[in-house]
């Protein structure tokens, strides 16, 4: 099953492991490049010290390639969640690759992290980002469906956008599928579409390398089709902004008035307390979390997880162990090479 991106990066698989911020961390990444896939750092909001000792802990455990994933946005109470000093970091230790989500990256970082060789993907929700991404410098787009968990703008099916995509692109743009994809048959379905490959997320929170909390991994396991939602309920630190997550009950009592309460500061006391940057120098324990804070619970965290996003996709209903993640790319690209009965992935 070669394709372009497996070709541009020497992988076995079509597969790339999403960069979710506190969950996507070196154990999880160099598990996915080990096994033949693209692991993918979330850097969220670390400093850019954080970040350097992540690439270090990255590079201890595989020799593999492998990305990193920069977020965006600009946080009323953390500030700048990507800076110069993430950028500097990354063209110093050459990364093979830089994903930039949440919007456009500036010329100055795109020049500085092209000058140091690494290839720079964009994640984009629509025709019109797209076309912003290639005019910055992208040499590879994340096509984000609606379908797709965390912090996502889109509001198109994958299929459609991937096919709008690909339609004004053309043929020679890696593009990578990403929303509800879970099993061999999305793999499929993303490559019949015009992807190069798959972006995966949810799936990966439920394995065992990833940072998640066991009770964020078993709400997964055990939710149905209906039982995420697009909400703008969470976030004190990005107010507003729409997060698909697992339904639970704070969201229910809540969502009716969702534009509201997302405009105001949070009240009433902490729903847990959680623990930033582990497993480096500068770990800060004890740190609380807001009414819907948008931190998803890690190994870390305590206390009501009932009122706590769990970002999630929609294809979280075929999910249904938590296993290790070399097992789940082995078993999503043999199902995918079964269905295809060794056909290519696509015709170029």
């Amino acid at each position: 099953m070669r394709t372009r991106l497996t070709e541009s990066f020497g992988l076995k698989h079509a597969f790339v492991g999403a960069g979710m911020g506190f969950v996507a961390l070196p154990e999880l990444v160099a598990a996915v490049s080990e096994a033949g896939g693209l692991g993918v750092l979330g850097v969220a909001p670390e400093p850019p010290p954080v970040f350097a000792e992540r690439i270090g802990q990255i590079r201890a455990l595989t020799s593999r390639p492998f990305g990193v994933d920069f977020f965006l946005a600009v946080s009323p109470t953390l500030g700048p969640i990507t800076v110069d000093g993430h950028i500097e970091i990354a063209a110093a230790a050459r990364v093979d690759l830089v994903v930039f989500h949440f919007g456009v990256p500036t010329a100055a970082w795109v020049a500085s992290l092209k000058s140091a060789g690494s290839q720079i993907w964009i994640q984009v929700p629509s025709v019109e980002q797209a076309r912003a991404a290639l005019a910055a410098g992208a040499d590879g787009l994340v096509v984000q469906g609606k379908e797709a968990g965390g912090h996502n703008h889109s509001t198109t099916p994958l299929h459609h956008l991937l096919r709008d995509v690909r339609d004004e692109v053309g043929r020679h743009v890696l593009v990578l599928a990403a929303g509800g994809i879970a099993t061999g048959a999305d793999v499929v379905a993303a490559f019949a579409h015009g992807a190069d490959g798959v972006w995966v997320g949810t799936r990966l929170v439920a394995s065992a390398e990833a940072y998640a909390h066991p009770e964020y991994k078993r709400r997964i396991v055990q939710a149905k089709s209906k039982d995420t939602v697009v909400t703008t309920l969470f976030g004190p630190e990005l107010p507003c902004q729409p997060y698909r997550v697992l339904r639970n009950p704070a969201i229910d009592a809540n969502i009716a008035r969702q534009d509201e309460i997302c405009a105001l500061p949070p009240t009433g006391a902490p729903i847990g307390s959680t623990v930033l940057f582990p497993g480096t120098s500068f770990t800060t324990p004890g740190v609380p979390m807001p009414s819907f804070s948008a931190l998803p619970p890690t190994r870390d965290t305590t206390g009501d997880f009932g009122a706590m996003g769990m970002p999630a996709g929609e294809g979280v209903h075929h999910i249904r162990d938590v296993k290790p993640a070399a097992e789940i790319v082995a078993d999503m690209m043999a199902e995918a090479r079964s269905i295809l009965g060794g056909r290519p992935a696509r015709e170029e």
